[in-house]
């Protein structure tokens, strides 16, 4: 059984990692994965680098200029390529849909996400260097102590803030506090779990680099065809972003399941904006192919094998015969 460390970015991406874990997917691949800890973004590029961890659920954006530095950060596999985001506000705000946000108050929380907010307000027509929209930063996107303490969703429901960008399960826990959510058009983006690793870990342990690949692959297709047993899952072990009762866990599995990428490809979209917000980050990024960091020639392997596909039609198979 070898033993690998996959710390997680955002606490977020424990909703699948822990029904891939559970499902005992990793550990008939002869894996036994630490997943359950959060690392740095700092930590990350640097242990990633020197091997100490030899996978992570990120970074997104820093990569690009780090590695117009000479970094060897490399991505081998992308779990979701669409950001599927309400618009949370409070039920008196006067704002009913993305149109009405001009000259509001805007809550911002974290490194990736905040660029997130940005590019897709400015890819639809509103561009906070200009001032549309005032964007106010809490939680890890600020220096303030005191706004430090405060979420996004908080800052709306007080008042300080009108309004934000959520995802399941946040959304359905903003709209237990009383605010209302807005549906609005996807946003292509490289976020959630990502499988991350150096270069030269790859090229050295190609054996590894494919039991993980597959551990991920056979766990995203129990979370996209086991329904019930992953809600169960979510409610026991999804407990970071707050315990999920079922309601919660379900939304949660309706929002996610059907996007996640069966096959781990990103979408281009996805990599193209992820790129767009490394350019605004780093000039540095700007030296650096979008694809520069995305090495698919495993994943091709194990498509190619026709693994993945034996995936769905065992699947299919055993609900044919029931």
């Amino acid at each position: 059984m070898d033993h690998l460390n996959f710390p997680y970015r955002s606490s977020s991406h424990l909703a699948l990692m822990h029904v891939i874990a559970e499902s005992g997917a990793w550990e008939r691949q002869g894996l036994q994965i630490d997943y359950d800890k959060k690392i740095s973004r700092e930590d990350a590029h640097r242990l990633v680098s020197t091997g100490e961890v030899e996978f992570t659920s990120g970074n997104h954006v820093s990569t690009y200029a780090a590695r117009a530095r000479g970094d060897t950060w490399v991505y081998l596999g992308q779990s979701v390529s669409n950001n599927r985001l309400a618009l949370v506000t409070r039920p008196d705000s006067g704002i009913d849909s993305l149109a009405d946000i001009r000259g509001r108050k805007f809550a911002t929380k974290g490194r990736h996400p905040q660029l997130n907010d940005w590019l897709y307000l400015k890819q639809h027509g509103f561009d906070i260097d200009r001032d549309d929209v005032e964007f106010l930063k809490f939680g890890s996107a600020t220096t303030d102590p005191e706004l430090a303490k405060i979420g996004k969703v908080e800052a709306v429901q007080k008042g300080l803030a009108d309004l934000c960008f959520v995802s399941q399960p946040r959304r359905e826990l903003a709209e237990r506090l009383g605010l209302k959510a807005i549906d609005i058009e996807p946003q292509p983006m490289i976020y959630f779990a990502t499988v991350s690793t150096s270069l030269p870990f790859a090229r050295k342990h190609p054996d590894q680099i494919a039991k993980m690949l597959k551990g991920m692959l056979e766990g995203i297709a129990f979370f996209k065809t086991q329904r019930e047993k992953t809600i169960r899952i979510l409610m026991d072990k999804h407990t970071k972003e707050g315990k999920l009762d079922r309601d919660a866990a379900t939304k949660l599995y309706d929002e996610l399941a059907p996007n996640l990428e069966p096959k781990l490809y990103p979408t281009l979209q996805a990599v193209y904006n992820v790129y767009e917000e490394a350019k605004r980050q780093s000039k540095d990024a700007e030296r650096i192919h979008p694809l520069a960091l995305w090495d698919f020639h495993f994943l091709r392997e194990i498509d190619d094998s026709g693994f993945i596909d034996r995936l769905y039609k065992a699947d299919a198979l055993a609900v044919a015969n029931q």
